[in-house]
């Protein structure tokens, strides 16, 4: 029997569009505080983190995040009126090789379950020009080194886990109405159980 916590780890997916309702304030300042008492390697606390919810600057860089790039762009980019009213930059600085990583992993699922609990949705994005996104946004410090973003919003559409099909494609799919469907590996074929 699945727990509470796995139902709403199957709910928590990937959006790429969104309704135009600003994500709260509130709930961008409670992100942070949960990820800045999240783990840490070795308690190094390198990341460091850009809320960009601004309306004009959210618009201004919304060109440099590039979303699904195994879709055409017309069905993976978000398109005008349904584009991510927030974003969260995580960055390191003073990064350690073998525990910014990991730490910048833990960081992204933290602030995607915690966004998730009041059904604001997200995507975790590595595709983006970060060199012309900084400028945009302006006086962020050098030493801040940008590693991933986190497009928020409320979602527009749906994104259901469904069983791998026998080609063992992990391709996603997508309907007419633009939901998505991702398919995921049975836990028998990832578990090795002694």
């Amino acid at each position: 029997m699945n727990s509470l916590f796995s139902k709403y780890c199957a709910e928590c997916r990937t959006f790429r569009r969104f309704k135009q309702i600003p994500v709260p304030e509130t709930l961008l300042h409670n992100l942070i505080e949960d990820v800045r008492i999240a783990p840490s390697g070795r308690n190094a606390q390198v990341l460091r983190y850009i809320v960009v919810n601004d309306k004009d600057t959210v618009a201004r860089i919304q060109p440099f995040f590039h979303f699904a790039a195994a879709l055409p762009p017309e069905i993976g980019q978000p398109a005008e009126g349904e584009q991510p009213t927030a974003f969260i930059i995580i960055c390191t600085e003073g990064m350690s090789p073998r525990t910014a990583g990991i730490d910048i992993g833990i960081a992204a699922r933290t602030l995607q379950l915690g966004a998730w609990e009041k059904q604001v949705g997200s995507c975790i994005l590595l595709n983006v020009e970060f060199p012309k996104i900084l400028p945009a946004i302006g006086n962020v410090p050098t030493t801040w080194q940008p590693a991933l973003a986190l497009a928020l919003g409320y979602p527009d559409h749906t994104s259901t886990i469904v069983d791998m099909p026998a080609d063992g494609s992990t391709a996603y799919t997508v309907d007419e109405q633009r939901n998505y469907y991702v398919p995921k590996r049975k836990k028998e074929d990832i578990l090795l159980w002694k």
